[in-house]
């Protein structure tokens, strides 16, 4: 197979000894483990940017088995989350990361030769970018990380995002320009990548289908705020009771139920939220 419809490399890749070649399905990588006719073949090998959800929904026929994310072999992987926490030990360093779509612990061997602290690096709810394979060990998952790297650019962040869906889209529907039919009907993302087919009452922005599974107020909170054009920061406590009727406490109630089906987010405080947009 060739390279993703001619979509090679990242530009926010690994650079220099950590580059890992670009994102090739079958790329052209050479050479076998164990050097013997039953060691494993790298012309397989690949880099391929995912979303957390994709990583714990990947399939394995069985233990040991390789993993398979959109029917297709994944070997080593790339992700771009926030650390949630830093657990060092005297051989490795684990960190809970969090993207979003949901968190997964990253192990990161320590070179003992080196002695230094690398987990001073990894500041809680800072972003990083991981480079690794996925392991699994008694039924749980996690990453086996070769590179973990703080991401100074923001834009990073959105990048991996678009690039991961182009990959995943890649898979399910085909390359660019060709009629391909979508392998199965599941999304990458947390609630199925958007907010549904259904339209709500003035036939204006869609509505999430999550938000059938909402109580009233909850619903005519998030109407509110998919109608009306939110300042930077989101729509805040008062706002949002004063335009709609709602008591505060109504509202505090509404954002409650609204942020555990993953609608809507905290911004500058946590009274000030916004929808959360795929």
């Amino acid at each position: 197979m060739s390279a993703y419809a001619g979509y090679s490399k990242t530009s926010y890749g690994a650079q220099g000894g950590d580059d890992s070649g670009g994102f090739f399905a079958g790329g052209s990588q050479q050479g076998s483990q164990g050097g013997g006719s039953g060691g494993k073949s790298y012309q397989d090998e690949s880099l391929r940017p995912v979303t957390i959800k994709q990583i714990l929904e990947a399939e394995e026929a069985y233990a040991g088995a390789d993993f398979k994310i959109d029917n297709a072999p994944v070997t080593q992987i790339t992700f771009v989350g926030q650390v949630r926490s830093v657990n060092p030990q005297p051989t490795n360093i684990t960190l809970k990361i969090d993207d979003g779509t949901g968190q997964i612990e990253v192990k990161k061997w320590i070179d003992v030769d080196k002695q230094d602290d690398s987990s001073a690096e990894y500041e809680l709810d800072s972003h990083v970018r991981v480079w690794g394979r996925l392991k699994s060990f008694s039924n749980k998952r996690h990453v086996g990380a070769h590179v973990i790297r703080p991401v100074t650019d923001f834009n990073e962040v959105n990048y991996h995002l678009l690039e991961a869906t182009y990959v995943h889209l890649f898979f399910t529907k085909g390359p660019l320009g060709q009629n391909g039919a979508a392998a199965n009907g599941d999304s990458m993302f947390v609630d199925g990548g958007g907010y549904g087919n259904e339209m709500n009452a003035n036939g204006g922005g869609q509505v999430p289908s999550k938000l059938s599974g909402c109580g009233a107020l909850a619903k005519k909170m998030f109407t509110y705020m998919n109608d009306n054009q939110a300042m930077n920061e989101g729509f805040h406590l008062n706002v949002i009771s004063t335009s709609t009727g709602m008591s505060t406490r109504e509202v505090l109630s509404a954002s409650d139920e609204l942020l555990g089906q993953g609608l809507i987010y905290t911004t500058v405080d946590d009274e000030t939220w916004a929808i959360l947009e795929y």
